[in-house]
């Protein structure tokens, strides 16, 4: 494929800080995923299988790199067409898709994006489970999906599927992680939740020694979970927070009558920066945590409805900002569920924005936990949500409809004594201003914010 781009190959792979939890390349230098779900049929990336029109889909991969983009979570197959399978037949790997994949590779290698993949697309799986190759109705090992996780020869085949993934692509560090199963749960296996973490432990040691056998080191690893599933069965997270076998946690942050379905702005970040607090407070500390798929799916699935752009784009900055302040590594990564399945022009200027951000903060030293009692705002209508440790914090603020111009002052208690940058980003524009403040005695710093007419956020830093 001819590249239209000088090269700048991506080399080095990303693993978790040592000493935080967020993320930085082998070379030390911090990492942070901001992107979204893509998928080989959607429209930007469609015209790559068989080499339709491989230039329109490098166009898209110079714009992601242009906004800032540094990650996209993919399936190796889409099943909602039949003639995208990952496997032809179980064990029988296609050409045309795997020429895909070495092409995606490159272009990610090539533009500086890296990927989250996981190894099955479980929705239209599920729906489409006749025709699946691993449906024993198709000739595959396993009778019905709630089998898969049981299935010996299924579990082989899976296996088979993520090494041979790992054997052609693994070497490459265009590959963030994988995600061992899309929003995994115990319909996968009988409604047993040891077979479930007896699945994801041998799953998880089989691609792990792959992966040192062909590579000498692993990729990263984690399992997502679907927000409302968690909720009516939290045993899963056991699995999904403090499995030993992995390396960081990804929930999907779906919510019904907020998130699912906004009529305003404000309560889909109210829901995000409470659904990743109660995350939180299952992770081990110094596991990175973070949204890896969010959007209006009842809206959109059920109710056939595309928000209006300029709707739905303060809706994914406001998410995007609250995940990042209460503790999230990146912006959260946004499912479309537009018509067609593409971000807008102001989701792109948003993650960009974010990106610029993204300097102000120290993160692979960055202890984060949720500020809690420990940030007051007075004066305020509106989300006020906060992490921090002991030198360093994020705090967003976003009004209310009902919200004047009025200057607000903010205090942050037991920060360590000392002079802090307390930055005054606007999340809209990517403007930014700093001043110095010197805490009280006691730890505790007061910040003059300003007018909490519109969106701000802050970022605070012990100088020296």
């Amino acid at each position: 494929m001819k590249s239209l781009a000088v090269p700048s190959p991506v080399q080095d792979w990303v693993g978790c800080a040592q000493r935080a939890p967020y993320f930085e390349t082998e070379g030390g230098r911090s990492w942070t995923p901001v992107g979204y779900n893509e998928a080989i049929t959607w429209p930007n990336l469609a015209m790559l299988y068989r080499r339709r029109d491989p230039a329109v889909v490098e166009r898209h991969f110079a714009r992601l790199r242009d906004s800032g983009v540094t990650c996209l979570r993919l399936m190796l197959d889409y099943n909602q067409v039949r003639h995208r399978h990952f496997e032809s037949r179980c064990g029988q790997f296609a050409p045309a898709m795997v020429q895909l994949w070495d092409d995606l590779i490159a272009l990610g290698e090539l533009y500086g994006i890296r990927y989250l993949l996981t190894p099955f697309d479980t929705f239209f799986m599920a729906r489409r489970w006749r025709t699946h190759p691993y449906s024993r109705a198709n000739g595959g090992p396993c009778g019905t999906i709630g089998q898969m996780f049981t299935c010996p020869e299924t579990r082989m085949a899976i296996k088979n599927r993520l090494a041979f993934a790992t054997r052609r692509w693994g070497h490459s560090g265009a590959i963030f992680g994988w995600d061992l199963w899309n929003e995994i749960d115990t319909n996968y296996a009988g409604g047993d939740i040891a077979s479930c973490h007896a699945f994801i432990s041998d799953i998880s040691a089989a691609l792990r020694a792959e992966e040192m056998a062909a590579h000498g080191r692993c990729h990263l690893q984690t399992v997502s979970v679907f927000g409302p599933a968690l909720k009516a069965r939290p045993q899963l997270a056991e699995i999904v927070f403090r499995h030993p076998a992995l390396d960081f946690a990804s929930v999907h942050l779906y919510e019904k009558g907020t998130i699912d379905d906004p009529r305003d702005t404000l309560s889909p970040a109210r829901a995000t920066a409470r659904l990743m607090t109660e995350a939180l407070q299952h992770c081990p500390a110094d596991r990175p945590l973070l949204d890896t798929e969010h959007g209006p799916i009842h809206a959109f699935k059920d109710r056939h409805i595309t928000l209006p752009d300029a709707f739905d784009t303060r809706y994914f900055r406001r998410m995007q900002w609250a995940h990042l302040a209460s503790g999230g590594a990146g912006g959260g990564m946004r499912w479309p569920n537009r018509h067609p399945h593409v971000l807008t022009q102001g989701m792109y200027d948003s993650q960009k924005v974010l990106g610029d951000f993204l300097h102000l903060i120290d993160w692979p030293r960055f202890r984060r936990e949720p500020l809690g009692a420990r940030l007051t705002v007075h004066d305020f209508k509106g989300l006020a949500t906060g992490c921090g440790d002991g030198t360093q914090a994020v705090v967003s603020l976003m009004p209310d409809q009902h919200a004047c111009g009025t200057a607000i002052t903010l205090d942050i208690a037991a920060l360590q004594p000392g002079i802090y940058r307390v930055t005054r980003f606007n999340p809209i524009s990517g403007e930014c201003e700093s001043s110095q403040h010197q805490t009280s005695s006691n730890g505790d710093l007061a910040v003059l914010v300003g007018s909490a007419a519109q969106d701000v956020v802050l970022a605070v830093a012990r100088t020296g």
